[in-house]
């Protein structure tokens, strides 16, 4: 255990989507004495209460035994989604980074590992029924994201054989989104060549309709929140997170007030393979194929076990992250830095 009453929690990607919020949640606890947050590039803005340290995943001298060394616990978020076109780049980076902090976690003999695997890492699954989190995480092979998360989740299958004594809890939350994050993940996603201001109702009378593509969201802060719940309970295992209703386009069509254009899978996903191999998208065609066969996920495990509810719909969680794409919303942090494109 840290020094003190309260708990020492160290958390890798603290300066991204996720690790800002969680950062900031478990500054907050009163129960946590101190948070480390690491990251590659260190943020402009740091929360009271955090110390911070400069960590590459990706190379192979990261020292994160001696960051790790009395800490209750880690919270693993940090994870690479470009480039697209090389993925061994990202594989370097998220699974032998992914095994370097599962190492160094056994070699400090940190108590708990908390860490963040995904909706992707599910097998191909139901979308008119929600599944549990028994269900399969093979992930789909083709899509870099999935594979990777799909790869860890047996790489921790080993490590809980190995190390009965540290309990490890794997967070598979859906989508995440918030405002800050919206100019990196239009980025990510979109791309320099989406301009924000576009996506107004006004503008957008058609909506493509592709068959299966329905899926669950849910608000940074609300997974946060799980996390920060997942340090303080002593609850190990998997959990689904993700708020309601699931988006498909017809709720989509609704809220841009826009008419649906029926759209054939293969045409969609010529058009995004087009614009990836041109390198016009980041977001590639094995994504899109991904997404489309996510199964819905059944979160009541986390309400039971851990206490938890989103304070957030899905419905709202969209609007505030197209409200932010908008206004080229960002956060003092270089990977969520905002940029508004005209």
């Amino acid at each position: 255990m840290g020094s003190g009453s309260g708990k020492r929690v160290v958390v890798t990607g603290a300066t991204g989507n996720v690790g800002t919020s969680v950062v900031r949640l478990l500054a907050e606890d009163p129960e946590v004495e101190s948070v480390v947050g690491l990251a590659r590039r260190l943020p402009g803005r740091r929360p009271p209460g955090t110390q911070w340290s400069t960590v590459d995943l990706g190379a192979e001298e990261t020292g994160l035994t001696e960051v790790f060394e009395g800490a209750d616990a880690v919270v693993h978020l940090a994870w690479a989604f470009q480039p697209t076109h090389d993925p061994a780049v990202t594989w370097r980076t998220n699974v032998l980074g992914g095994l370097r902090v599962f190492e160094a976690v056994a070699a400090a003999d940190v108590p708990v590992l908390v860490h963040a695997s995904s909706v992707g890492a599910y097998s191909p699954g139901p979308k008119e029924r929600a599944v549990g989190e028994s269900w399969p995480t093979h992930g789909w092979p083709d899509a870099a994201y999935c594979r990777e998360k799909a790869y860890l989740e047996r790489a921790l299958d080993t490590f809980e054989r190995d190390h009965p004594g540290i309990r490890v809890t794997r967070m598979r939350p859906a989508f995440l989104f918030k405002r800050e994050a919206a100019s990196e993940q239009r980025r990510i996603f979109g791309g320099r060549f989406l301009p924000g201001p576009l996506l107004r109702p006004e503008l957008l009378p058609f909506l493509p309709d592709v068959p299966g593509l329905r899926m669950q969201a849910l608000h940074t802060e609300d997974a946060a929140e799980a996390y920060r719940l997942a340090v303080r309970t002593d609850v190990g295992g998997p959990f689904n997170l993700a708020a309601d209703p699931p988006l498909d386009a017809a709720l989509l069509a609704e809220m841009f007030d826009a008419r649906l254009v029926r759209l054939p899978r293969p045409a969609a996903r010529a058009a995004i393979a087009a614009a990836w191999g041109l390198r016009l998208l980041p977001a590639s065609p094995h994504l899109f194929d991904a997404v489309l066969r996510l199964p819905l996920m059944d979160c009541t495990r986390a309400r039971v076990e851990l206490g938890w509810r989103p304070q957030r719909t899905a419905t709202e969680v969209l609007a505030e992250f197209l409200d932010g794409v908008r206004a080229g919303a960002g956060a003092p942090t270089e990977p969520l830095r905002g940029r508004k494109v005209g």
